[in-house]
């Protein structure tokens, strides 16, 4: 990294520096996969990420904002590879023709790039090696591109739409390794379709993906699952293997059953399905009724593992409290997915950064911080472990007298 002596500034910004992290290759070849430059030549690719991404770490909620924000910034966007800030109809164009799949792919590939660097060999309490998680969040929105969701409105009023956010995430990596978006009212279980698991991985929901017959279809190819059954669920017990219900404060593991449940297969006929029910009490007291397909794993782990699912709403919620979702910078169904990756090429970035920095700070601390600074000249890694130190070391105090004296 260069370094200008004559004003001890660190040769690029934030910004750029936080960009550096996405390989030039990766853009490349989704760019020749999706032909993205051909059909769309105002905008690059390349300036149109860059853009995007200045949208979604500066917290914008519209092109306006981005571009007269980086219009304010013309004298440092050069560092970015940029001539000029991109006009605010170039860029409206650009999100509405230019397909969402590019940025997919970049998404994507940042993901295989980097996901063995920012994964924990282990999870505390876990013999498992390989846990995925799902989970849905649905991003509400007044638009009629979409199908609405909820009650109908009032006359004169707009129908509130929205969309969902179907996600697959790595429990070890902490980040979506694959996702669909559709229109909110879509079913959950119709997710479970689309994704695609290794012989002997884990996979751990909640009860809104319940769905036997792509039970049976892992259960054949030894992927395990845990979830929490149905209060109305209707089942048959064969065995017993523990029943601690009547031992006095009892809390953990409360019953072991091997179970059968019934299903309609695709001709409609009744077949049975072999699941294990626990029944776990916490520590609050609240109890759970869990099931798996597993028969080996203890009770006790299964009860764990349902217990990290929490993991993805925690993303969700990064995710909706640090980055622009709120308002969508276009009408377009084509726009509203652009704008999704690019949150999620960010929030990626700045997971693969946190951990290079080794810092404690919180995650929203972080972005926060970043924000900010997103355009001052200082080391970014340096400015993550000990903001005022690598402030200080890139603008000394008596510089302040310099450039005002």
């Amino acid at each position: 990294m260069n370094k200008n002596t004559s004003n001890n500034f660190i040769g690029q910004p934030i910004l750029s520096q936080i960009i550096s992290h996405i390989p030039k290759s990766i853009v490349n070849e989704a760019v020749r996969k999706h032909n993205s430059n051909y059909y769309y030549k105002k905008i690059p690719v390349r300036v149109h990420l860059i853009s995007l991404l200045y949208g979604v770490l500066s917290f914008c909620n519209g092109l306006r904002e981005i571009c007269e924000g980086m219009l304010a910034c013309q004298g440092k966007i050069s560092h970015l590879g940029l001539n000029k800030a991109p006009a605010k109809s170039t860029l409206s164009d650009a999100n509405s023709k230019r397909s969402y799949l590019v940025f997919e792919t970049i998404y994507f590939s940042l993901v295989r790039h980097y996901i063995s660097f920012i994964s924990d060999s282990r999870l505390k309490g876990l013999s498992i090696r390989n846990l995925k998680i799902i989970d849905s969040t649905t991003i509400q929105l007044f638009s009629e591109i979409l199908r609405g969701v909820g009650r109908n409105p009032k006359e004169g009023s707009r129908k509130k739409g929205g969309i969902k956010v179907h996600s697959l995430m790595d429990a070890f990596s902490g980040i979506t390794e694959f996702l669909r978006i559709t229109a909110a009212k879509e079913h959950d279980k119709k997710f479970l379709h689309h994704i695609e698991l290794k012989s002997n991985s884990w996979i751990v929901f909640d009860k809104g993906y319940i769905y036997f017959r792509q039970f049976v279809k892992w259960t054949n190819n030894k992927i395990w699952f845990v979830t929490r059954m149905k209060s109305n669920a209707v089942y048959h017990v064969n065995k017993v293997i523990q029943d601690n219900t009547k031992r006095k404060n009892a809390k953990g593991v409360l019953k072991e059953q091997y179970i059968t449940i019934g299903y309609k297969n695709e001709d409609q006929k009744e077949q049975r399905l072999k699941l294990r029910r626990i029944v776990f009490k916490a520590d609050d007291g609240k109890i759970y009724e869990f099931m798996t397909n597993n028969f080996t794993l203890p009770a006790t782990q299964i009860a764990r593992i349902y217990k990290y699912r929490w993991m993805i709403e925690l993303l969700f919620k990064q995710i909706k409290q640090n980055f622009p979702l709120k308002y969508f910078w276009g009408e377009s169904v084509n726009a509203i997915k652009m704008q999704v990756y690019s949150v999620l090429i960010a929030q990626l970035l700045m997971v693969v950064i946190r951990k290079i920095a080794e810092t404690k700070k919180s995650f929203a601390n972080m972005i926060t911080v970043v924000r900010l600074h997103l355009m001052s000249y200082v080391n970014l890694i340096e400015f993550i472990k000990d903001t005022y130190k690598a402030w200080n070391k890139a603008h000394p105090p008596g510089e302040v007298l310099i450039l005002f004296g």
